[in-house]
């Protein structure tokens, strides 16, 4: 017997985030710490395609595998210079932008 496999359909990161701000508490959460931990699933999503543990990582951008975890758990409080490391470590240039707040 021939049994077809569920093919998984992975969320996106916006799907996910727009599920779970229907919860008040995690909403006010996000409004405090949103950006944060919007890099650093950037940063797990990079890592993770390239196949790198946390120590690799952080041996590319001179820190320990300790703070490559606060980062990624969206705990550090990291600098532009540390972000701008991490996009060197992956081949990517780093880009900020100063977009208008659409709830203004």
């Amino acid at each position: 017997m021939n049994k077809t496999r569920k093919q998984k359909r992975i969320m996106t990161f916006s799907e996910y985030l727009k599920g779970q701000l229907k919860d008040p508490e995690i909403k006010r959460y996000y409004d405090e710490f949103g950006k944060q931990l919007e890099i650093a699933y950037e940063v797990i999503k990079l890592r993770k395609e390239r196949g790198l543990s946390q120590k690799q990582l952080a041996d590319k951008i001179g820190t320990t595998q300790s703070n490559v975890a606060r980062i990624e758990s969206g705990r550090e409080n990291f600098t532009t210079e540390t972000l701008q490391r991490i996009a060197s470590a992956f081949g990517r240039d780093l880009q900020v932008q100063f977009v208008k707040n659409a709830r203004l």
